[in-house]
């Protein structure tokens, strides 16, 4: 089938009603009939829609079912057709034309019906079999009940056309509930329920009984059975009602099982590039009706006004204006202060996801085929299917998967050897469980090993599952003890042959790097520091947050300030302060990092970092304005006289202390009530006056007003209790 024309608008492709590739169970919900039409209009229209039913190729899901409805389908396009026999245009009386939009209803249940059935999954069809079945019963008693009430009477019927409605009729009664399940469908079901209880056991399945079973319910190759896994791992994601999440889990897990246990891999370039996010491989559309690679335009209000490209993640700005979030970001963060689209100045930096857009995005991606992975999707997918696949039969599962893919790092070829490390990257992303067997069955020092591989993909893929695996803490201690698996590490990180590789290296670390006796050999082993600062100047907006929040990370060692200054990575914090998306983990790491004088010189001598730290007090979130606080406390604490000075003269600081004495974290307001008592001891007569508009209230005596107390820099009075400590987070 051609893909649809190009949208003259964003919603033009919403009113069009091409198959679609995907779609929830469609039965549910309301239908409005068609206005306007009547008389020979409204019946070509149904004829039109009933033979198109007719002419569709019937998918392998419940065939006895799609038979049925094809007779009643076949028995409706003769009484329809005999109806516009007449040589005069046909006119009913409005009982008439109201029974024919109902009708019209009920045949458009039928083909979402069908539509739905003929995309599903076959395992997912399967498993939603007496659903169906139920969805396919009700349609035929709405259909019965339009007939009912239509009045044939007044219809002129021809002996023949009346012949047709009376068959019609008894053919929408006389099925029994029974009859819409179909034995041999639940024949195949039972099958696949004892195949997957084999591994509740903790037996997997013998391999010839189970391909035979695969291939019954048409999985036969590797590449449906990766289409199949895709489809079920969507309906997860998605949660459909009366789903058995964990019925469907166990399936997925038995199917990704089947796929390295019995299908042959070798045509490994074509499996090592098996989909996963932004990629994905489509399920075989029976009939061809799917979607062909065809050439086509995004509709201008889709795409970002600054790369032109497809926004994955849309976000309103301040003047009302839309931007995929990491083009804006990157705008923002090369010191632009206006609006690119307006021209207008950003009132501020703040960027709010605008999920309708992301929402008619995701629809047209579905119109043509393509899978619309925004960040929301993948963050949930993972926990989705982590919970999906928690019963004992998925576990078992996925273990005995694991063993397989250990196997091919240790026995297979090269190019094997990137898929198995993918497919390992896939199932740690997904459960604490997936996590500490892969780990225990050794594939660790054997991921490492295709660290330096020239095979790019080998390479993001291992590093990847390094850091997936990472998570689990005990999986930590295994990464950092296995022998030069740190300095493996910090070569991607430096020489990476994909960006992605670069960024998982680099949250590698970060992940590491939460275990405190780890800072120090991270800190320790040569160029990670370097390449940290490297790329948080100049990588991409996801590079950047990696390396700030290991930078963070390691900036908590008290030991780490010599290193981070010899780095430049001290310099690479300073320059993050103006970059939104990292200037509150920046805040926090300078903040520890200025115990040392070494350190506050450095940053007090940047005529930016005062006012870039002001500016996050102002519209930081609590945690970035408390970062803020108490990096701005630091340099006045240990930066001298000279410093506190200039701070007490920066313009508007009196309405930022005030505003987190009123509304900030308990610490941000103890920092707050320092910084006010330094800049009184100061002496400075800009400070008096700056002073004298302060008030810094006590919130625990509000409500008591012969109580309540206030202080200014004039009088020295804090109604703060005092600390001058620093916390490590």
């Amino acid at each position: 089938m051609d893909a649809p024309a190009s949208a003259s608008s964003p919603v033009e492709f919403l009113l069009r009603r091409p198959p679609p590739q995907r779609r929830r169970l469609p039965l549910a919900g309301a239908f409005f009939a068609p206005t306007g039409l009547s008389g020979a209009p409204l019946l070509r229209a149904l004829a039109s829609l009933a033979a198109g039913l007719l002419a569709a190729p019937r998918p392998p899901s419940q065939p006895r079912n799609l038979a049925a409805l094809a007779r009643r389908l076949a028995l409706l396009d003769a009484l329809l057709g005999s109806l516009l026999l007449h040589d005069d245009a046909p006119r009913f009386s409005d009982a008439a034309d109201l029974c024919f939009r109902e009708l019209y209803v009920v045949l458009f249940r039928a083909e979402l019906l069908v539509s739905y059935v003929a995309s599903a999954g076959r395992a997912w069809a399967l498993l939603r079999g007496p659903h169906l079945a139920a969805s396919f019963r009700d349609l035929d008693a709405e259909l019965a009940v339009v007939l009912d009430v239509l009045p044939a009477a007044s219809l002129r019927l021809s002996h023949d056309a009346t012949g047709h409605l009376d068959l019609l009729r008894a053919h929408c009664r006389r099925r029994a509930p029974a009859q819409y399940h179909d034995p041999d469908e639940a024949a195949l079901r039972d099958r696949l329920l004892a195949a997957l209880y084999q591994f509740e056991l903790g037996h997997p399945p013998d391999p010839s009984p189970l391909k035979s079973l695969l291939s019954s319910i048409g999985i036969s190759d590797a590449a449906s059975c990766q289409a199949e896994i895709e489809y079920l791992e969507e309906q997860i994601l998605s949660q459909e009602e009366d789903t058995d999440l964990l019925l469907v889990g166990g399936v997925l897990a038995l199917l990704r099982y089947s796929l390295f246990s019995l299908f042959d891999l070798g045509n490994a370039k074509a499996a090592r590039y098996w989909p996963s996010a932004g990629n994905v491989q489509r399920l075989p559309s029976w009939g061809g009706s799917g979607c062909d690679d065809t050439s086509f335009s995004v509709p201008k209000e889709f795409s970002c006004p600054i790369s032109l490209d497809l926004m994955r993640d849309p976000v309103v700005v301040s003047t009302g204006q839309t931007y995929d979030r990491p083009s804006i970001i990157q705008w923002i963060g090369e010191g632009h202060s206006t609006c690119p689209n307006s021209g207008q100045v950003l009132a501020d930096n703040r960027l709010v996801p605008n999920r309708a857009l992301r929402s008619l995005i995701s629809q047209w991606c579905g119109v043509y085929c393509f899978q619309y992975d925004s960040p929301e999707s993948n963050e949930g997918m993972a926990e989705c299917v982590a919970t999906a696949c928690s019963s004992k039969a998925a576990v078992e599962a996925n273990k005995a998967t694991a063993r397989i893919l250990v196997r091919m790092l240790v026995e297979s070829s090269d190019s094997a050897k990137a898929v198995a490390a993918k497919e390992i990257r896939l199932l740690a992303k997904a459960g604490k469980q997936n996590r500490a067997f892969i780990a225990e069955l050794g594939a660790i020092p054997l991921l490492c090993r295709l660290l330096p591989s020239t095979d790019q993909m080998a390479q993001e893929n291992a590093v990847t599952a390094l850091l997936n695996l990472s998570i689990y803490e005990p999986n930590k201690t295994r990464i950092m003890e296995q022998e030069g698996c740190l300095r493996l590490i910090v070569s991607v990180l430096q020489n990476g042959w994909t960006t992605e590789a670069k960024e998982n290296a680099a949250a590698t670390l970060f992940s590491l790097s939460v275990i405190h006796d780890y800072k120090k050999m991270i800190t320790n082993e040569p160029g990670a520091l370097e390449k940290l600062a490297s790329m948080l100047k100049k990588g991409t907006p996801r590079g950047k947050k990696d390396a700030v929040m290991a930078l963070f990370n390691l900036s908590t060692h008290p030991e780490s300030s010599s290193r981070m200054l010899e780095s430049s990575a001290v310099v690479a914090l300073i320059e993050a302060l103006r970059n939104d998306t990292v200037s509150e983990e920046a805040a926090g790491a300078l903040a520890l990092l200025m115990k040392q004088p070494s350190v506050v010189h450095l940053v007090g001598s940047s005529e930016t970092v005062i006012t870039s730290l002001v500016g996050l007090m102002r519209r930081g979130t609590p945690k970035g304005k408390e970062n803020a606080v108490s990096a701005l406390y630091e340099i006045c604490r240990r930066g001298g006289t000279t410093l506190v000075r200039r701070v007490a003269k920066l313009p508007g600081l009196n309405t930022v202390i005030q505003n987190i004495t009123l509304t900030g974290t308990k610490r941000a307001k103890k920092k707050a009530s320092l910084i006010v008592k330094m800049c009184q001891r100061s002496q400075m007569p800009s400070a008096m006056s700056l002073g004298t508009s302060l008030r810094v209230v006590d919130h625990s005596l509000v409500g008591n007003s012969s109580l309540r107390r206030a202080a200014s820099f004039g009088s020295g009075e804090l109604s703060n209790p005092v600390s001058i400590s620093v916390p490590v987070p």
